[in-house]
């Protein structure tokens, strides 16, 4: 079957664009942050599409005086990946790699726009690769990058221009992960297993500063990077490097969350170090990861529009549904050689079974 893709330059594979070779955990994502300078509103989006499971979901979530609102909706793709569509929430791409625009039209009291402009050119994070036994896990590749955001978001009629100032991240991401109904057939044998994810997008007055690890539950990083892109740089100007380490951390008692922590990146000069200062958490279930109703690929019907909205204070954040979250933190970069900077970022972590280092067994 063609599709509008069809007439790009895009094909992976001698097949139609409509076909993303033969797994059906085979996916591409859309995701999107941002926060007010002061930190009193938080706002995230994603948009999936699957085609293998001929899917796409969409979900908008806002933090507003305690409460997550969350919008979500889910549809049949018929097979047309280029339409960035799902019920209310729109995807525009007004310029590759720098500027995009998310849209939901008026829907169970949600109505919003939003344009991210890219602070650098995004970095390329090393694929993520991992098997359980033989079996492929994770398979993917992550694009990344800090954007300034304008617009606006009503919430309930009560619409509020972005203050000026508001940052945030998106991404793109495209592989194999599980997506839809769990496989009825587990690997063999069974193994006690484990998943550790740390990620750190932040930014700064004139720079962003990026750091991921995925762990094994011993703490040996299978995947880790950091990274710095200077505001306005190009792929050749970003410093990287894998030596990277996230310290200090401990745990909110009774839950899965940080309370704190402190990266350490070693630079020519010295280390650097950044604190964090956690002051907010954002479930990620509010746009489909780890939702129990809401699993990103789940089959809901032709065309279906949710509405949930949470109250926070009374969350139970060690319920396992709310393990896995975004904290938006206060960060202080400590250079040698500069003088210190403050800014603002999130605090991602999502702990699944045992991790020896933090006494999770």
């Amino acid at each position: 079957m063609l599709t509008k893709a069809d007439d790009f330059p895009i094909h992976q594979t001698p097949e139609p664009i409509a076909y993303a070779g033969t797994d059906r955990n085979f996916y591409d994502r859309y995701f999107f942050n941002g926060y007010a300078p002061d930190g009193s509103e938080f706002f995230a989006a994603a948009f999936g599409v699957y085609p293998q499971l001929n899917i796409a979901d969409a979900h908008f979530s806002v933090i507003r005086d305690g409460v997550q609102y969350c919008l979500h909706a889910s549809r049949i793709l018929n097979m047309e990946r280029m339409d960035l569509t799902c019920g209310p929430i729109r995807i525009e791409v007004l310029e590759p790699l720098q500027k995009l625009k998310v849209v939901i039209e008026p829907s169970n009291g949600f109505a919003a726009e939003l344009i991210f402009e890219g602070r650098a050119f995004p970095i390329e994070e090393p694929r993520f690769m991992r098997r359980i036994g033989p079996r492929a896990f994770m398979d993917y590749t992550r694009l990344t990058q800090n954007a300034r955001i304008t617009g606006w978001i009503e919430i309930d009629g009560q619409r509020r221009d972005l203050q000026a100032g508001t940052v945030g991240s998106r991404d793109r991401s495209w592989g194999i992960r599980p997506i839809g109904a769990p496989d009825p057939q587990p690997p063999v044998p069974m193994t006690l297993g484990g998943f550790f994810w740390q990620w750190t997008p932040l930014n700064f007055v004139d720079r962003s500063v990026f750091f991921h690890i995925n762990a094994d539950p011993e703490g040996r990083a299978w995947n880790t990077r950091a990274v710095i892109a200077p505001d306005g740089s190009g792929p050749e100007a970003h410093y990287e490097t894998e030596a990277a380490v996230m310290g200090d951390v401990n745990l909110i008692a009774g839950t899965r969350h940080a309370r704190g922590g402190t990266l350490n990146v070693p630079l020519a000069q010295g280390s650097a170090s950044i604190t964090f200062e956690p002051f907010l958490t954002f479930l990620m279930r509010g746009i489909g990861y780890g939702a129990p109703t809401w699993r990103h690929g789940g089959y809901k019907g032709e065309l279906v529009v949710e509405r949930e909205d949470i109250d926070l204070a009374a969350v139970d954040m060690a319920s396992p549904e709310n393990v896995h979250i975004q904290a938006l933190s206060r960060v202080t970069l400590s250079t040698p050689g500069e003088a210190v900077q403050t800014g603002m970022g999130v605090f991602e972590q999502l702990i699944a079974g045992p991790y020896r280092p933090y006494g999770l067994g």
